[in-house]
């Protein structure tokens, strides 16, 4: 029998099977893998649903790695009421349920499937317009098969390495072959694609480009050379010693080394047409023109969201697009999950939370990413463009819904769901003074699913993965020059200074804070322990009521310590298989239920 393809083209599932009988082996009636894709329009079809995986992940974004590592990391504790114990398990490296992150292992596996599939079967079609557009796709396809594996290993550490559309009940690969092909994967996309920019340049808006396999190439490789220069076993992952890697054998027998990877980051920042958007703040929806002149942290200084009615974020590499179909029932992916989830508690009138959505309280700003930060660099104005004190809401309702677990008085900005004023009641008349998301009346009241105003559908603003000051920043890690750096600070009105492994550290914690990064670096410079041990004893609130951060499941270092941050493999993926092995640090002492006061 010849193989069954599935693939989802723009939300639609569209089946394509084969049967063989003895007089003739020909399908007429339907595509199979012997002739799908026969046309440069198929294979587009089917990259379109090997990039559907990313909205199947925003359907349940909770178990998702970009969620655990913004929760994970020092910098964010776990929130949520008190039946959100999914959140501060996260929050505490503990497990909650046997399968906690199943649907995330699933979803990630599908996504490997459709891209194994089109890189097995792109050279059927014969009509490419030129061999570049061949070798775009083929690069976006590898591009995404790395990112899914990246995500993957990041989370689980090892894991099985399919590269085949042929079914296998394989073991676990080594942590070498793993990295080895993502490496492998990204460099052939940085080698093979053309040199040609998306949104705004010459590809559609949403795609990868050639720049942003190198800025993934840089990330991929900072990780594990870092966190696996001691070695792999959990001893050596959990090591303070960071000594990374400056080579690596990759699975064709080529050496790929830090110099190569230093000039495909120079080659993204010389030549990629991205660039830094000249006010920070402006990266951020609540500068949107709904919104910013009621804001009073914005109002009056000129700001200007830069994705405003649909505009292009020139910093903007890699982000989930979204849009108005999102149903629960259907389509949910197809919403902003995350802004609803890093929401200010609800329960409360949106006058209270203004300019702030409401949504499920995930990921309350710890208190010592602020102390430190206004100890380090006092007049870094990303501080207050990053974190909002809501002590500054002057109606705001400690609490939310009078269960909330680990609150502070910290809210992270940057991923938030963005209310507005009804200006427009003609359209919006059951709304009242306040629509819980800008984005209706940006775009308009019409087509929503299943309607306007709907605060746990209507987000659909951008989220970010990659920006190009990242790159800046990964630029001077590598040559362990300041110049990448220093054009960051600059664009936040601070001074120059010399390269140091500190120095760097910190820009990316105040650059990229609270964007799902600093985990994994922690990770990768072999500080994670330490680092998270300082969020014990910080102030927060329970269910209103002044506490302290109390250690929990034995504390963030010893959980740290128990699992080098990888998360208990789901128990129906050992169950399935005969091959796989559960995670180190995963006993009874490790499952979360319920905060201990």
């Amino acid at each position: 029998m010849k193989k069954l393809l599935y693939a989802l083209c723009m939300g639609t599932a569209v089946a394509f099977s084969s049967c063989e009988d003895m007089l003739d082996t020909t399908n007429y009636t339907e595509k199979t893998t012997a002739t799908f894709p026969e046309t440069y329009e198929d294979a587009q079809q089917m990259l379109t649903a090997v990039y559907q995986n990313m909205s199947a992940v925003c359907a349940t974004p909770q178990v998702s790695f970009l969620y655990y590592s913004q929760l994970a990391s020092d910098d964010a504790l776990g929130g949520g009421g008190t039946n959100d114990k999914l959140m501060q398990a996260m929050d505490l490296i503990c497990n909650y349920q046997a399968d906690m992150t199943r649907q995330f292992w699933k979803d990630r596996y599908a996504g490997i499937f459709r891209a194994n599939n089109l890189i097995e079967t792109l050279d059927n079609a014969t009509d490419y317009p030129s061999v570049e557009e061949r070798n775009q796709i083929m690069g976006e396809a590898l591009f995404m098969r790395a990112f899914f594996y990246y995500e993957l290993c990041s989370q689980y550490g090892t894991v099985p390495l399919i590269l085949s559309t042929v079914a296998e009940d394989l073991p676990q690969a080594t942590a070498a072959e793993l990295w080895g092909q993502i490496l492998l994967d990204l460099k052939t996309a940085c080698d093979i694609m053309p040199a040609r920019r998306a949104g705004g340049g010459d590809l559609s808006t949403g795609h990868v480009d050639k720049y942003v396999a190198e800025a993934m190439l840089g990330r991929a490789w900072l990780f594990y050379t870092g966190m696996y220069c001691n070695g792999d076993d959990l001893a050596a992952l959990t090591s303070t010693n960071y000594a990374p890697l400056t080579s690596v054998t990759l699975p064709d027998g080529n050496v790929l080394t830090k110099e190569q990877v230093i000039g495909y980051i120079d080659d993204c920042v010389n030549n990629s047409g991205y660039s830094l958007v000249p006010d920070f703040r402006n990266l951020w929806a609540y500068t949107n023109r709904c919104t910013v002149n009621d804001f009073k942290y914005t109002a009056g200084k000129g700001l200007k969201w830069v994705e405003d009615d649909n505009a292009i974020n020139p910093e903007s590499m890699f982000a989930i697009k979204f849009n108005k179909l999102a149903d629960w029932n259907t389509t949910i992916g197809y919403a902003n999950g995350y802004a609803l989830h890093f929401g200010v508690r609800g329960g409360q009138d949106f006058a209270n939370t203004f300019p702030f959505g409401q949504g499920w309280g995930a990921g309350p700003v710890a208190p010592n990413l602020v102390n430190d930060w206004k100890t380090a660099e006092p007049n870094d104005m990303r501080r207050d463009a990053t974190v909002y004190n809501v002590n500054n809401l002057p109606k705001y309702t400690r609490g939310g819904w009078a269960d909330f677990v680990q609150e502070t008085d910290y809210f992270a900005m940057k991923w938030a769901p963005i209310s507005c004023k009804n200006t427009d009641k003609a359209q919006f008349p059951d709304a009242g003074d306040y629509l819980s998301c800008f984005e209706n009346l940006m775009y308009g009241g019409d087509n929503w699913t299943p309607g306007a105003n709907n605060f746990q559908l209507n987000n659909i603003h951008d989220l970010v993965l990659i920006r190009f000051a990242d790159v800046l920043l990964m630029q001077s890690e590598l040559k362990e020059d300041a110049t990448g750096m220093n054009r960051v600070r600059a664009r936040a009105g601070l001074p120059a200074v010399g390269y140091s492994l500190q120095a760097l550290q910190n820009e990316r914690r105040w650059e990229l804070a609270l964007e799902g990064v600093r985990w994994n670096d922690i990770r990768r410079w072999h500080i994670a322990a330490a680092a998270l041990q300082r969020q014990n004893g910080v102030p927060i609130y329970i269910s209103g009521v002044a506490s302290t951060n109390k250690p929990q499941n034995g504390g963030y270092a010893a959980r740290y310590n128990a699992t080098a941050g990888f998360l208990k493999i789901p128990e129906s993926q050992i169950s399935l298989s005969n091959m796989l092995r559960q995670n180190e640090g995963w006993g009874a002492d490790a499952e979360y239920n319920a905060w201990a006061n």
